[in-house]
């Protein structure tokens, strides 16, 4: 047996490189105070305190909205008035139809049980010369023990 060990490799080391940018950067922006400075304003309290400020212009209320000719509620009663008169019309068809399809059951019902009705009658009263009927002769007879005998 030969004594075998792992190969050894060399210790690889990566060293980061820094990304130059293809475009150099610009100078990092300094604020700049704005042309027109609002004016300061001064103004002396009854007791003679001094409150110093930028004068702000007022703002203003926005503008009343033009009132619709019809209100809401009305418009609303209304469309619920034609959603409701459509419901009734859907309502009235649909009871339309089940007294229809109830009268058509009841008439063919009707209907077979006269074509039913009839078969019978002319297998009863027909005469085709020969009966083909089960002819049984009742005798006196025994029973004993739940058995039939003659």
């Amino acid at each position: 047996m030969t004594d075998q060990y792992p190969a050894i490799r060399a210790v690889e080391v990566h060293q980061p490189v820094p990304l130059t940018p293809a475009v150099p950067h610009a100078a990092p922006l300094v604020p700049v105070q704005p042309g027109n400075v609002p004016a300061v304003a001064s103004v002396v309290l009854p007791d003679d305190r001094v409150v110093t400020g930028y004068a702000v212009t007022p703002m203003q209320p926005e503008p009343l909205a033009a009132k619709p000719a019809v209100s809401r509620t009305a418009v609303n009663v209304a469309l619920g008035g034609v959603g409701f008169l459509a419901a009734c019309g859907g309502l009235l068809m649909l009871t339309a139809f089940v007294t229809a399809l109830a009268a058509l059951v009841t008439q063919l019902i009707t209907l077979a049980a006269v074509v039913f009705g009839g078969w019978i009658a002319v297998q009863i009263f027909s005469t085709h010369g020969t009966k083909a009927g089960t002819t049984v002769n009742i005798r006196k007879a025994v029973i004993k023990r739940n058995r039939f005998y003659q």
